[in-house]
């Protein structure tokens, strides 16, 4: 994958993806990976209904 998809919830699975499979250890190293800000993507996946749980490293539907 090069680049994180646009749709909130094929990013939402492809984040949770990668980290489940061990890619990156944290959110913050997919984030500076992807180029992409951590509290930016946070900030938008939580205006999609998603929020981050650091200790399971996934995204969850709120």
């Amino acid at each position: 994958m090069d680049t994180l998809p646009s749709n909130p919830a094929i990013l939402v699975s492809s984040i949770n993806m990668l980290l489940r499979d061990d890619e990156f250890d944290t959110l913050e190293q997919l984030c500076y990976y992807f180029n992409r800000e951590p509290e930016e993507l946070l900030q938008t996946l939580r205006q999609e209904g998603y929020e981050y749980n650091p200790p399971l490293r996934q995204f969850r539907a709120v």
